[in-house]
């Protein structure tokens, strides 16, 4: 898959318009950041504001936990 950091949007979680509360999504916590264990659940809150973040956006999940979104879960 091409990555490009233009305007194109991915499902990687990398743009704030693709992730909204209740959507089910795979999180990368502060803690495994050199693993890249990837937690899943769903998104209670964004924290980024931003429109656009190269390492994912930030959320906390509905159990309370907090990281960036690695990949959004698809139906």
């Amino acid at each position: 898959m091409f990555h490009s950091s233009s305007q194109y949007s991915t499902m990687d979680g990398q743009n704030r318009k693709d992730i909204y509360p209740g959507l089910e999504v795979g999180i990368i916590l502060k803690k495994d950041q050199r693993s890249g264990n990837i937690t899943y659940g769903v998104v209670k809150d964004l924290l980024t504001s931003s429109a656009f973040h190269s390492r994912g956006i930030k959320v906390r999940l509905e159990d309370g936990q907090v990281g960036r979104v690695a990949e959004i879960v698809e139906d």
